[in-house]
């Protein structure tokens, strides 16, 4: 008999009205049975409450009032979780299709107990939910490369209880590359867990960290994670990603988004990959 571990899936919320009734949904219409679902709202003022309180039978726990952005947020809710495992959404996030918890869950009792971070794969989307990309690479294949960017796809990613009783909270200083720093605590030392042909969530094209602008702020937030763990200098990845952003960010100030966007998917095309860029 497969082991039927407690997920809990944590969400934080802000004025999302357009969205939260698809993320509750799509947690509430799992096939998996042992779920619960915990929100933290940050004192949301359009519809989002009501949808709250209409959805309270589905929700474990949650609260609406002021936070100071989604680390604080999380790390409230993470107070009320009692799952085994725990994952990390914001609420124009949601779950890819109806099984993939079950589907998850066959594949958590291959997972060695002295792993503690397991990821699928995630759907980048537009507002429609049209696919736009999928993001998610086997963990041999990027182990090199995550120890100097984010390259683990965190709304696809959850973690064993125990790493927060080992490793505490979430750093609230950092407002962008949070998440890449809790990972890091663990993965500097250790190695992650990839679940191959399983989409968990679809992320929607265009949060905090995806403006070109945002971007650099989050490369410039992963250096200073990265000295606080030790590692003085920039590697190759992180600067060809930096010197990446910065290129884009100049030709948008010379050239404008659709002449850049085309450049982009130009580039994607050379290298076998699917057009992105002007498709947003």
């Amino acid at each position: 008999m497969i082991h039927q571990p407690l997920i809990s899936v944590i969400a934080a919320a802000l004025n999302n009205e357009k969205t939260i009734q698809r993320f509750i949904d799509s947690v509430s219409q799992q096939t998996y049975p042992n779920i619960e679902l915990i929100i933290k709202d940050g004192g949301s003022t359009d519809g989002t409450i009501e949808l709250l309180k209409r959805n309270n039978n589905r929700i474990a726990y949650w609260e609406s009032k002021s936070d100071t952005g989604i680390y604080n947020a999380w790390n409230e809710a993470l107070d009320h979780a009692k799952g085994e495992w725990i994952i990390f959404l914001g609420a124009d996030d949601y779950l890819w299709d109806s099984g993939v918890f079950e589907k998850l869950v066959s594949h958590l009792e291959n997972v060695q107990q002295n792993i503690k971070i397991v990821y699928c794969q995630v759907a980048i989307v537009d507002k429609e939910g049209n696919k736009l990309g999928v993001a998610g690479e086997p963990w041999e294949r990027i182990k090199r490369k995550f120890s100097q960017i984010m390259c683990i796809p965190h709304p696809a990613t959850v973690c064993r209880r125990s790493m927060f009783d080992a490793y505490g909270k979430f750093d609230e200083s950092f407002h962008i590359a949070g998440d890449f720093e809790f990972l890091l605590r663990e993965l500097k030392h250790a190695d992650a867990f990839f679940v191959p042909g399983v989409i968990l969530t679809a992320m929607q094209h265009g949060g905090v960290s995806s403006t070109p602008e945002n971007h650099l702020d989050g490369l410039k937030e992963m250096r200073a994670i990265l000295k606080k763990h030790g590692q003085k200098l920039p590697g190759i990845h992180w600067l060809m990603s930096y010197m990446r952003v910065q290129l884009r960010v100049s030709l948008l100030s010379f050239i404008g988004k659709k002449h850049v966007a085309s450049i982009l998917d130009c580039g994607r095309s050379c290298t076998g990959k699917k057009p992105f860029w002007t498709r947003i």
